[in-house]
């Protein structure tokens, strides 16, 4: 790898931006794609590179692609994932072991401090701002995921409308199949259109029975992998 792209990859990690280095594995010609929409070097990025580097972003395993005869390496170095639980209930006291075990840099947000303790969420980031002024702060990106479990609307609704209007991957929200009908209509008056309300995964987690807090912990950190790793779709020619 050229002195110039070490320099560049180690900027991007500094700057927690996800970076694809890309190379001709018949010429040896590199490029640098980075996820602020540059490209540097001496591979052109078609539409099939493109979609490369979207499974890529998901698998965090590097992948060789055929593009016009030609075969290509994607290595990707990507930013670690991050998850930003609203929430310091018991759910979130299972739920942040799991995210943590999985490589996820875990963020609790919770403005009532006699819940968001150090002693429940130890070693854990725990963010007493309001949930819309700490969401813009951690600024979610496509590598993070946004779980909110309160149940109450003051505190769930401002971080859904941060994250919906985000690029977070994932997006998910505890509550009953009629609290999740309420929150959709109030996020409707938001000015949210329907296929942007189905990025939301209500009721959260997968379908497995789930009752105990770890259960339902479990059910969430499934889902989150499922659509982390899920194949991107191809808008058909």
């Amino acid at each position: 790898m050229k002195q110039t792209f070490h320099d560049k990859l180690l900027t991007a990690k500094s700057k927690k931006i996800s970076t694809i280095v890309v190379t001709d594995l018949d010429s040896g010609a590199q490029s640098l794609w980075t996820e602020d929409g540059k490209k540097r070097g001496e591979v052109n990025i078609t539409e099939a590179i493109a979609d490369g580097i979207d499974e890529v972003l998901r698998s965090d395993q590097g992948r060789v692609i055929e593009d016009n005869d030609n075969r290509y390496f994607l290595h990707p170095f990507p930013p670690k994932k991050r998850m930003i639980i609203i929430g310091a209930v018991h759910i979130a006291q299972s739920l942040v072991p799991m995210a943590m075990l999985s490589d996820y840099d875990v963020t609790v947000i919770d403005p009532r401090q006699a819940f968001a303790t150090e002693a429940r969420f130890p070693d854990v980031n725990i963010n007493f701002d309001w949930p819309d002024k700490a969401m813009e702060a951690l600024d979610p990106d496509r590598r993070t995921a946004v779980v909110t479990l309160t149940h109450d609307p003051k505190l769930d609704d401002p971080a859904l409308i941060m994250a919906l209007r985000s690029n977070a991957f994932y997006i998910g929200s505890l509550g009953s199949k009629r609290t999740h009908a309420k929150r959709l209509d109030r996020l409707r008056e938001h000015g949210f259109k329907e296929t942007e309300l189905t990025r939301i995964h209500g009721p959260i987690g997968l379908n497995i029975g789930a009752i105990s807090p770890a259960e339902i912990s479990i059910s969430i950190m499934g889902q989150i992998t499922a659509i982390l790793h899920a194949p991107v779709k191809r808008e058909a020619a």
